[in-house]
């Protein structure tokens, strides 16, 4: 864990590239649905893409305290660009670490976390999202090998990926979650087929897409941490992760949106004032305002906690909750203040409105997290 001094002047610094630079490449972002290559370049230069990874292995090593201070920074800039890195700091790169062999995590972590080899995480399918257990795609033995086959959706930096994780089946049906295996996959393997990219109503410059597997073999080595039947056990350890890590996410947007709206709603003038000067718009402003500092809060407090090794699933699955819910509201709300004009893309809100609605549904929906919120609830109620 770094000192203050040393996470102050990182946040401090990653504060200034956001507002400088990120911030002034939103518009073109958005109109080319492609992020500017000299921005990539500097991302890979702050070491955003090794944020988790050890410092053995070529990262930053940050703790989650310290991961979620940046992340919280760089999610007052449009979503698109942490979500290029992301993955290859969560989900697509907790698996090597967790339960990865030392030779799995010294061939690939170097390279994820300089950003040359970009990570993304196959777990989705057509017939499997929120039931993740029930996922189809096929793992089978074939001497020193394995043929795998199935469709993975909804996968986040594929069309830019290196390396996939990839989950498939390698027990029976009825095994469910016992059954399932995660398997390193390089994207030159012949049988890999990337699907075109998804057109969605928001996240315009991050790329997600069907990725295909036909026939696709791997060796024996491919297969995580060198065991069958962990995959999905290997999946659930990365959530305490990913919801505080998207918590942060949705707390640097519900910071900008605000600045949004109080920005807007100093300028407009209505009947002869500032629309800042009205009461009920203050309110908004004011509620606001509130649910923004209980999301950065809940985040940093739960941070704390499992960095001191606490059992923290179901106080994530609360992060996760209400501070997506709350960014939703208080987009809901700028939209509100900026009347006609928010609706238009003359102003940022149009486009921070539509990105926000992401965050409620991928990394698990809200009404997974209020099932997984209850479920720990229950089981302590029972201990």
């Amino acid at each position: 864990m770094a000192d203050a001094e040393t996470l102050r002047s990182m946040v401090d610094q990653t504060r200034r590239f956001v507002r400088e630079e990120l911030i002034a490449a939103e518009e073109w972002v958005e109109e080319h649905d492609e992020i500017p290559d000299h921005i990539v370049a500097r991302l890979k230069q702050f070491g955003y893409f090794g944020m988790t990874i050890p410092e053995q292995y070529g990262g930053l090593g940050l703790s989650m305290y310290e991961e979620v201070a940046v992340v919280c920074e760089i999610g007052y800039a449009s979503p698109v660009f942490r979500s290029y890195f992301g993955t290859s700091n969560g989900v697509g790169t907790l698996g090597i670490i967790i339960d990865g062999t030392e030779e799995q995590r010294k061939k690939y972590l170097p390279r994820i976390a300089t950003g040359d080899l970009v990570a993304s995480f196959c777990l989705t399918e057509p017939g499997a999202g929120s039931d993740a257990a029930s996922l189809t795609t096929r793992a089978m033995r074939d001497g020193d090998s394995y043929i795998i086959n199935g469709t993975k959706r909804f996968t986040t930096n594929s069309p830019h990926a290196g390396i996939f994780t990839v989950f498939a089946r390698t027990g029976s049906k009825e095994q469910r979650a016992s059954g399932i295996s995660a398997f390193l996959v390089e994207r030159d393997t012949p049988g890999i087929t990337i699907g075109p990219r998804n057109k969605k109503m928001g996240f315009r410059g991050a790329h997600t897409a069907d990725v295909i597997f036909e026939d696709c073999r791997v060796p024996a080595t491919a297969l995580l941490g060198g065991r069958e039947g962990v995959g999905f056990k290997t999946a659930m350890k990365s959530l305490d992760h990913a919801r505080l890590h998207m918590s942060a996410v949705a707390t640097g947007m519900s910071e900008r949106i605000i600045d949004e709206g109080v920005r807007y709603a100093s300028q407009r003038v209505q009947f002869g004032c500032a629309i800042a000067q009205f009461q009920l718009i203050q309110g908004m402003l004011a509620d606001c305002q509130a649910e923004a500092l209980a999301s950065r809060a809940m985040v940093e407090r739960v941070a704390h906690l499992r960095d001191e090794g606490r059992a923290v699933t179901k106080e994530t699955a609360c992060c996760k909750y209400f501070t997506t819910e709350a960014l939703g509201r208080i987009a809901d709300r700028v939209m509100q203040i900026h009347g006609g004009y928010g609706y238009i893309k003359e102003y940022p809100i149009e486009r921070l409105y539509r990105d926000a609605r992401l965050l409620r549904i991928y990394e698990g929906t809200s009404q997974i997290q209020q099932l997984v919120i209850a479920r720990e609830m229950l089981k302590e109620s029972a201990a």
